[in-house]
């Protein structure tokens, strides 16, 4: 078990059943985009639960009454390709969330993470940079990207993904212990090509209809 301020992970039913559509080798690439879609809306709500608010005054048809708005900076970093299917849940709660981009793959002979693209908006320093990846593994990409945005200042991390490891998170927890995960399932292990067990596969060639 994990502390909940560290390891938010969500149980609901929408979940347990979209995991199971997600999982599921034949489930065919716009029904797992559907399901993924509908997942991370939860893991975005949870995400953004505790952001601050700024009250003020508003004109109601009857009388004025106290209204708020969102008093946050949100940067949304998706780890390239699969992450960018986690960006729209966010900006659907946070339209004006600005969003860079960070591109990683897995070496297959190494199993660790190599940049080949980055393009992260200004100003992170105060902002709530939410880092977004279907899959938290080895915690390799995670890391990297996490040391890469707190190099530019950022702060303020939280890490969403769909599906974590236990090595994935030991390994965050020990390199970035100031930065939570939320996630949907904290799967079994790793096997012994360091993909998660028992996982969902691919998540970018799931998403995108590659191999």
């Amino acid at each position: 078990m994990y502390p909940s301020e560290k390891v938010l992970e969500i149980k609901h039913p929408v979940i347990a059943r979209d995991l199971t559509i997600l999982r599921d080798k034949n489930t065919s690439t716009a029904v797992f985009r559907l399901a993924l879609g509908r997942i991370s809306t939860i893991l975005a709500y949870n995400a953004l639960k505790n952001i601050p608010l700024r009250d003020f005054i508003v004109e109601t048809p009857i009388k004025n009454t106290t209204g708020y708005e969102i008093d946050a900076e949100i940067v949304v970093i998706p780890i390239l390709r699969a992450g960018l299917g986690l960006v729209d849940a966010i900006t659907t709660f946070i339209p004006d969330a600005r969003v860079g981009h960070l591109g990683m793959y897995r070496d297959e002979v190494t199993k660790k993470p190599v940049d080949y693209y980055v393009n992260i908006p200004n100003g992170i320093e105060n902002a709530l940079v939410l880092v977004v990846d279907p899959m938290l593994a080895t915690g390799g990409s995670a890391c990297d990207a996490i040391s890469f945005l707190k190099s530019k200042g950022a702060k303020n991390i939280r890490f969403i993904c769909l599906i974590s490891a236990p090595e994935g998170i030991d390994k965050v927890l020990n390199d970035h212990p100031d930065v939570s995960i939320i996630t949907a399932s904290v799967d079994e292990c790793l096997n012994e090509n360091k993909y998660i067990v028992p996982g969902l596969g691919d998540a970018g060639d799931r998403i995108y209809g590659t191999t």
